[in-house]
């Protein structure tokens, strides 16, 4: 007898379609199953959508909520090309004169004329020291805790491009270049920062001996404490000098830092007469956090909305349709916006300052009345950002709405514990589709195991059939003859 090598091949019959179909209809609760998860793991992402939204809510209702917010200012200056302004966190309005004098300048130094910047100056060692010099120019006092910086030049002797790049590379504090005209070229050297105290001398051993002649290396000896003026100056180290509101005051530096709690001024040139500067309520940075909060609920608003409706002309649901959780935080939402707080005495309501609620639940800005809010910022600030230590009644809006949602998306909190429950249900789901799976492999196990056995069994009785058939035509044959 052949061996059976497929099933089927013995009874004739499609065992293998047959088993699909009957492993088919197993699988029928693994496909309900299968769409139970999917509606489940849609209902968490659309929560996670909504966290997400929340928690931009909640970050724009903390930028309201902040102090700080109402108390920006931004720096305004009648010539701001003459006195630049900028404010700090702690700078309240004001208004103050001021009159530059002098800009903050470096001191500059050139040596004679060479015929080119490869022309050589000499070698030896220069000395260059950093300090403050006196009024006439008769004393000079070193910088605390800086040295004399000492430079080797040559052998054999340097150019002064050579020279200017040893300098460079020596980091004593002055900044070397060669300025080339039609009579020639010149070693410049300037003091790399602004500022009286950043004047400088330099020193000269020249390898001929002789070290202010002014040849050779002593060309570039300057000191006039000593009586040494090789190098010529051509700007002397100065602070910037200035009045604020007539009160004289003085920089290393062009720039005037938290000179008046957080106010930086900007010296560009010496004006004639004082340049008014002001710090100002930031009314554009205030109205900016409004505006994101705004558009903060709006967008949380509309995601709530969408997914929780039923769209009766096209019979289909959202995916959160009748889902108390989300319903209950539209509503509590909506509701706060229109409480009352007794923290300013000129605005009850947000609706007092420009929150129109609309009928869908959005808010419309109403911008007379928030230039109006605008206008009067201690009160603005009460009604968003008090905080009473005493109790929530007495809070600002925007701090009751961002205690809220930190209610919303705490660890026990309504969107936490949806999501949480959705993560279950979900697991549960998984094991109980991998039980049926190995259920079915199972019974499809089973199944095979039985139609092999009894399509053996079938080719077993063809095979006799066709055995008793051949005798009794080979015994009716031998009876016939």
């Amino acid at each position: 007898m052949a061996s059976i090598t497929s099933l089927g091949i013995g009874s004739g019959l499609d065992i293998e379609s047959l088993i699909g179909k009957l492993v088919a209809v197993e699988r029928t609760p693994i496909t309900a199953l299968k769409k139970v998860e999917s509606s489940l793991q849609t209902k968490l992402s659309t929560y996670g959508k909504m966290q997400s939204a929340l928690s931009t809510l909640r970050d724009a209702a903390a930028t309201l909520a902040r102090a700080g917010t109402w108390q920006a200012t931004t720096g305004v200056s009648s010539d701001a090309a003459a006195v630049g302004v900028t404010t700090g966190a702690a700078t309240l309005p004001g208004s103050w004169a001021v009159q530059v004098q002098r800009l903050a300048s470096v001191q500059s130094n050139a040596t004679g004329v060479y015929p080119s910047a490869d022309a050589l100056v000499g070698e030896g060692t220069l000395h260059i020291e950093l300090g403050s010099w006196g009024a006439d120019g008769s004393s000079f006092t070193p910088q605390a805790g800086r040295g004399v910086v000492d430079i080797s030049v040559g052998p054999p002797a340097q150019s002064l491009a050579q020279l200017r790049d040893k300098i460079n590379a020596s980091n004593a504090g002055v900044v070397a270049s060669v300025l080339t005209d039609a009579a020639g070229a010149r070693l410049v050297l300037r003091s790399a920062a602004t500022g009286e105290a950043n004047g400088f001398r330099v020193g000269v051993t020249d390898a001929d001996g002789h070290n202010s002649d002014g040849l050779g290396l002593s060309a570039l000896a300057f000191d006039p404490s000593a009586g040494i003026l090789t190098m010529a100056q051509a700007l002397a180290a100065a602070n910037a000098a200035a009045t604020l509101n007539g009160l004289p005051v003085s920089s290393a530096s062009n720039t005037l830092g938290n000179v008046i709690d957080g106010l930086t001024l900007s010296l560009n040139k010496v004006t004639a007469a004082p340049v008014q500067v002001d710090a100002r309520p930031d009314a554009e940075s205030m109205r900016k956090a409004i505006d994101g909060f705004v558009t903060a609920y709006n967008d949380l608003n509309k995601l709530i909305a969408e997914q929780t409706k039923y769209d009766a002309a096209s019979k289909t649901a959202g995916t959160l349709q009748g889902d108390s959780a989300a319903v209950a935080m539209r509503s509590r939402l909506r509701s706060l916006l229109g409480e009352s707080s007794g923290t300013s005495a000129s605005f009850g309501r947000l609706a007092d300052v420009g929150f129109d609620v609309q009928s869908d639940g959005s808010i419309k800005l109403d911008q007379t009345k928030l230039a109006n809010g605008l206008a009067n910022l201690p009160e603005l600030r009460k009604l968003f950002a008090h905080d009473d230590p005493l109790g929530d009644a007495n809070d600002g809006i925007a701090t009751r709405l961002r205690a809220l949602a930190d209610q919303f998306l705490g660890i026990d909190g309504s969107l936490s514990t949806r999501q949480d429950g959705l993560r279950a249900r979900i697991e549960r789901n998984q094991d109980r589709q991998a039980q049926l799976e190995d259920r079915i492999a199972m019974t499809e196990k089973r199944l095979r195991a039985q139609y092999t056995a009894l399509d053996r069994q079938m080719a077993s009785l063809t095979s006799l059939s066709g055995y008793v058939t051949q005798q009794m035509k080979t015994w009716s044959s031998n009876k016939g003859n």
